[in-house]
């Protein structure tokens, strides 16, 4: 019995040794030999955090057999705020940031023109144009980082406590704008725009600081904006009222300490066709957003042609503004119209 005992002792011992032997080099394989942070401002369970960002990390992790980790930290987990979230990639205190451009006034003229009134069809369409205009025109807002990909939004809209069913309704009414081109927009069209990142919007809302937002249906369910207003106004046409920039962008010291191998995988992750992904994971959610506020019974207003086309003459001053004080202005706006318009069509 006792040499029985020894002999399974034995074998097991040996298996075990043999186990730890055979299985060590895969386990040191797969353990990670980068962890990279991506930070960003929205609830982890926004539309692009879920649909968007965390499907990117997994293609990255998988296709670099686990070598590449990336944590990810929503809603500024890693401080500081939103409009600082893209010094932050450049100043390594993140590897990784998603961020509103539209939240550093000024920092990025030529990608603003993407924000300036009926410029966006769809998320999807507008952010392969958005992509390929950046890699044209305007590489050098982007040359302390690593750009990954930059998109947009779908058809922007109001969300208001009271009716907005016409040009004068607007008049004298606070609402938030997400963007300095969205601010100016807002001016021009004779509301009172209020500017302020999106985290602080249901909070402004419910005290009356603002009597409505400008954001996108995808947004409304994350901070539960359906509940807060019960008035929503949109547009006519191919072309919503205006849209936001963003970008996901990587610190270009991490970057570049990855080998060879893994920043191909980082690259073959990046561009037009990642910049199509998070506008049409933003485009699907803008159906979700809608059926929200639809099955809370609230108003939704689509303004007809000839009401559109009023609001189209009185934004155009932010146009001519902007192709104003830009340089090449006018050669930019026209080719972003024609990016977006070969993107948009059938």
């Amino acid at each position: 019995m006792k040499m029985i005992f020894r002999f399974f002792g034995t074998f097991s011992l040996w298996l075990a040794f043999f186990g730890l032997a055979l299985f060590t080099p895969a386990m040191a394989q797969q353990a990670p030999q980068f962890i990279l942070r991506l930070h960003h401002f929205l609830p982890s369970t926004s539309t692009i955090p879920a649909k968007a960002i965390a499907p990117w990390v997994k293609r990255i992790e998988e296709a670099s057999d686990g070598r590449i980790k990336i944590e990810i930290y929503p809603s500024m987990q890693l401080g500081g705020a939103p409009p600082q979230l893209f010094d932050q990639a450049r100043e390594g205190v993140a590897d990784i940031i998603w961020t509103v451009l539209g939240y550093t006034p000024g920092r990025f003229p030529k990608s603003e023109v993407f924000e300036t009134p009926f410029m966006v069809t769809n998320g999807e369409n507008t952010s392969r144009a958005f992509q390929e205009y950046i890699q044209k025109y305007a590489m050098d807002e982007f040359e302390s980082v690593q750009l990954i990909a930059a998109h947009t939004h779908g058809p922007g809209l109001f969300h208001v406590r009271e009716p907005l069913t016409s040009l004068e309704d607007l008049a004298g009414r606070k609402i938030r704008g997400g963007s300095r081109i969205i601010n100016q927009m807002l001016a021009d069209l004779g509301a009172e725009p209020i500017g302020m990142p999106l985290p602080s919007v249901p909070e402004a809302l419910s005290t009356g600081v603002i009597s409505g937002t400008t954001i996108p249906w995808e947004v409304t369910t994350a901070f539960a904006i359906s509940e807060l207003v019960s008035n929503h106004t949109g547009f006519s046409g191919a072309n919503g009222l205006y849209t936001q920039t963003f970008a996901l962008v990587m610190n270009k010291d991490s970057y570049n300490a990855l080998p060879a191998d893994l920043r191909q995988i980082i690259d073959e992750n990046s561009g037009a066709d990642v910049a199509a992904q998070f506008g049409a994971a933003m485009d699907a959610g803008d159906f979700i957003g809608l059926e929200v506020a639809q099955k809370l019974g609230n108003s939704i207003i689509t303004l007809d042609e000839a009401e559109t086309a009023r609001w189209k003459q009185a934004a155009q001053p932010t146009i001519d503004k902007w192709i104003e004080e830009t340089p090449d202005g006018q050669l930019l706006y026209d080719a972003a119209k024609s990016l977006v318009e070969q993107y948009s069509s059938p």
